[in-house]
């Protein structure tokens, strides 16, 4: 920033963002799960390189100078190239950003606007809210598919069982008693491993 008295210059100040001590060690776990990061930001391009250097993000990873309207866009060629995307802000110029993203995440901390067009809220403006939303998306999508499993293996097992596939064999039925409690055994095992969650740290 330049600085003028009555017209004639009278100093230079150079301003920059403060990054959160966290915020390198996020980027560096969000790679480490697989997943690329890009930044995307209306800052010039020696202030964006400047930042990206400290968090360990590429120079070909960052986007620099973008208005808000292009920070759309830029999210739809990504899109367009076959990624899903997650776009993390907290900033007025996001928002439009954020309804383009296949998941928008807006940061506690920032506006209401951009809060609005986002999918999820972060409580704080720590980024590694966003490591522990992705962990915590993977531990309930991995137990869905558990409990699907549970319950698909107990039906191909039971409904042949209660149908008498074993008395032409066996002679053997099965008594509605049992049936009733293999059914609540069956919810019981989809249960008590969805309340396995509550244990997720």
């Amino acid at each position: 920033m330049f600085i003028a008295l009555d017209g004639v210059l009278a100093g230079l100040m150079g301003i920059a963002d403060h990054l959160k001590p966290s915020s390198a060690a996020a980027i560096s776990t969000l790679k480490s799960m697989g997943l690329e990061v890009v930044m995307l930001t209306g800052d010039n391009r020696r202030t964006a390189e400047a930042i990206a250097r400290e968090v360990g993000i590429p120079s070909s990873a960052i986007y620099a100078e973008v208005r808000p309207d292009q920070k759309a866009s830029t999210i739809q060629k990504l899109q367009s190239s076959g990624k899903l995307v997650a776009m993390v802000g907290d900033g007025i110029n996001d928002a439009p950003a954020l309804a383009q993203a296949d998941v928008g995440i807006a940061l506690g901390t920032g506006t209401d606007v951009a809060i609005a067009a986002s999918d999820i809220t972060l409580m704080t403006g720590d980024l590694q809210g966003i490591v522990t939303a992705l962990r915590l998306s993977r531990a309930t999508m991995k137990n869905i598919r558990e409990n699907l499993f549970f319950a698909f293996a107990y039906n191909v097992i039971g409904i042949p069982i209660a149908a008498g596939i074993l008395f032409p064999l066996w002679g053997l039925l099965l008594n509605p008693m049992l049936a009733g409690a293999a059914m609540a055994l069956s919810s019981i095992s989809v249960l008590g491993n969805a309340l396995r969650l509550r244990q997720f740290r």
